[in-house]
């Protein structure tokens, strides 16, 4: 088992830090950016047919810091639930084996 866990934190450090070293010239961008590139050379004509909510709040676009700061909170509720969810599954277990 202790073999098992050390393989796979070492497979995802190869994972995580060999693209960066391989792949020296390449740019890493967003999707949306790629996808805003596509769309603009499929039809440069192209209008949105709407805008973020936030737009229309503040009356122009979010600073990458905002955008930042909200990803993060969507991803600090979403580690929550998940930890919670495996929290009650470990608790379950647990009172399952004292009861028998």
């Amino acid at each position: 088992m202790k073999k098992t866990v050390i393989a796979a934190i070492i497979a995802i450090f190869l994972i995580a830090f060999i693209p960066l070293f391989v792949l020296k010239d390449a740019e890493f961008g967003g999707s949306d950016d790629a996808g805003s590139v596509v769309v603009e050379e499929v039809d440069s004509s192209y209008e949105p047919w709407a805008t973020p909510v936030f737009e229309k709040i503040l009356g122009g676009e979010l600073p990458g810091e905002v955008e930042s700061l909200l990803f993060c909170i969507q991803t600090g509720i979403g580690v929550g639930i998940i930890a919670f969810i495996m929290g009650r599954f470990v608790e379950r277990r647990k009172w399952t084996k004292d009861e028998n």
